[in-house]
């Protein structure tokens, strides 16, 4: 069998660890004509996160909270089915897992700091306010007469 043209890099120098993976091909639902029938295309890609020991603690600890709702027993899997080509739903699935995992694990982004609104921006906005205000008015009673 050929090897995957991985390795499929989550973040940094890590990357998913191929003996970790599992995987699982079926037949895939839709159009083909008769390719479809006979070749196993569909691809499940199966990653055992709670067990890992390719992730860092803190990045698989982020993983965990962030993905429990995918995760079943602790494996996150993923599907892949778009191509008539195993191969290329394997690639697929690949790139995928790797990029779910990179988000996963990314640390949280930085707390945002409130500042105060400056002047400028408040005397703008109030005179907007107040240009739009009397534009409508205009429209009122004082408009043109449509009888």
């Amino acid at each position: 069998m050929e090897r995957m043209s991985g390795p499929y890099v989550i973040r940094g120098s890590v990357c998913l660890p191929e003996p970790e993976l599992r995987w699982r091909f079926s037949r895939s639902s839709g159009p083909g004509g008769q390719h479809v029938n006979t070749s196993d295309t569909r691809v499940e890609l199966s990653f055992d996160l709670a067990g890992t020991r390719a992730l860092p603690e803190v990045w698989k600890e982020r993983a965990l909270e962030r993905l429990a709702d995918r995760l079943t027993d602790g494996v996150l899997t993923v599907r892949a089915a778009e191509h008539r080509s195993q191969w290329r739903n394997r690639e697929t699935a690949a790139v995928r897992m790797a990029a779910l995992l990179a988000e996963a694990t990314a640390p949280p982004p930085k707390a945002r700091r409130r500042r105060p609104v400056p002047a400028g921006v408040r005397e703008r906005r109030l005179r907007e306010k107040k240009r739009r205000g009397e534009l409508k008015r205009g429209r009122g009673r004082a408009g043109p007469a449509w009888d």
